[in-house]
């Protein structure tokens, strides 16, 4: 049996069961009294940002200490429940408020700087640590989960979550098969290398089964209108209404100025160890393999401190696509490569052809009544940030400030052009 490379995905805090997900359920939540009032806001977000009431039942929470947080689990829960405080305080009204006060500020930047994430909700607060199903459930399965934590507590914003937790779930045997498969490349074992290219696209089929399912229970004016705002970030958010982003009050006139992309699936590690795995070039979208700055590598800023390492890992020893160029010979080998190729070509394309219906479409629409007609439509208004340009005909741009349709066209184009 050929060996692996190096690599043990426990070291990465990835589990062999569940991928880039906790290896036990996300805690329900946090166990000390100590901090309720963290725990009684989150229970309450849905309701106190329909009443208007958040911002000041924020202002008036104590600053706790992290000191009782023990282990990584709380850890994870503290920084999934201050994420989405800090994002419904920020986006939690008529206007969206600019300085993020002590209570938040200093916990969490404590927290995030433990975790290694910034003090924003990021895919990791938002999707990976925050879910729960009952015992003994299969979390593959999008029906069987819920969600912990929610901004709007519609039934639309949980199937938009636990979407992406199933494919998470789902994605987890493909990681164990990518290292194989290097290994395969490494001891020129063709035959075994085109048998786990093979699997490899079933996967990824599979998963692309499981992202279409997103229409069944989320409707498109619910999650572009009630939903969306509060995925938003704090950069690029100037026609939004935060110019500077936020600032990150401490106390005592200290604190700074930040702005950090919203939570988005581009954060998903899963995702991008199918570019890397494949060879797949996104220089066209200014990520320039092995050593780019752009969008796509910037998101694993936003990523577990874990799971960027284990990318990076997998970036020194991936070897798939110089392997099968180095063997033109190899028909059965090559079919095998472009079949995965373009199993994750079309994996982008239902992510555009969602896109399109949950962003595009209702960014046309009238948006609801709204009673103060001075209101900012925040949906619009964080979508909608740089305006109409050449490129970006739509005018739309994507939570973390990329011009959502060209760039995502993009990078499926750019994963179809790695096909040999």
């Amino acid at each position: 049996m050929i060996q692996s490379p190096e690599i043990n995905l426990e070291d990465y805090a990835i589990s062999p069961d569940h991928g880039f997900l906790p290896r036990g359920l996300p805690l329900q939540q946090l166990p000390s009294s100590y901090y309720a009032p963290w725990e009684n806001l989150a229970a309450q977000l849905p309701s106190l940002i329909q009443t208007g009431q958040i911002r000041p039942l924020v202002e008036n929470l104590p600053v706790l200490k992290t000191s009782l947080l023990e282990s990584e689990p709380e850890w994870r829960r503290a920084y999934s429940v201050l994420g989405l405080i800090t994002h419904a305080y920020i986006w939690g009204g008529e206007k969206p408020q600019d300085i993020l006060p002590p209570c938040i500020s200093v916990p969490l930047l404590e927290i995030s700087s433990h975790l290694g994430l910034p003090p924003c909700a990021t895919y990791a607060a938002i999707t990976l640590w925050n879910y729960t199903t009952v015992p003994e459930a299969d979390i593959t399965e999008p029906d069987n989960l819920s969600l912990l934590t929610s901004f709007t507590g519609t039934k639309d914003e949980e199937w938009f979550i636990v979407i992406s937790v199933a494919i998470e779930a789902k994605g987890a045997r493909v990681l164990p098969l990518m290292l194989d498969a290097i290994a395969a490349a490494t001891v020129n074992d063709s035959a075994r290398l085109t048998a786990l290219l093979w699997r490899f696209t079933d996967i990824l089929e599979d998963l692309n089964s499981t992202l279409r399912r997103m229409y069944e229970k989320n409707k498109p004016e619910v999650f572009f209108h009630q939903l969306r705002p509060f995925l938003a970030g704090s950069k690029n958010m100037t026609a939004a209404g935060l110019p500077y982003g936020v600032f990150y009050d401490v106390g005592q006139g200290q604190g700074e100025w930040h702005q950090y992309s919203g939570g988005s699936n581009a954060q998903s590690s899963l995702i991008q160890t199918f570019d890397i795995f494949l060879g797949v070039n996104h220089a066209s979208t200014g990520d320039i393999k092995p050593a780019g700055t752009g969008y796509i590598q910037e998101m694993r800023k936003y990523m577990p401190a874990p799971h960027r390492e284990f990318l990076k890992a997998l970036s020194t020893l991936s070897n798939i696509r110089d392997y099968v160029l180095s063997s033109p010979t190899e028909q059965a080998l090559k079919e095998s490569y472009n079949a995965a190729v373009l199993s994750l070509s079309s994996f982008r394309d239902t992510h555009i052809q969602i896109v399109s219906r949950y962003i595009i479409k209702p960014a046309r629409s009238h948006p609801p009544v709204i009673h103060n007609n001075e209101r900012v439509n925040l949906a619009t208004a964080t979508s909608q940030m740089k305006g109409l340009d050449d490129k970006n005909p739509t005018g739309l741009y994507g939570t973390g400030g990329t011009s959502l349709i060209p760039f995502l066209k993009q990078t499926r184009d750019d994963t179809k052009a790695a096909t040999c």
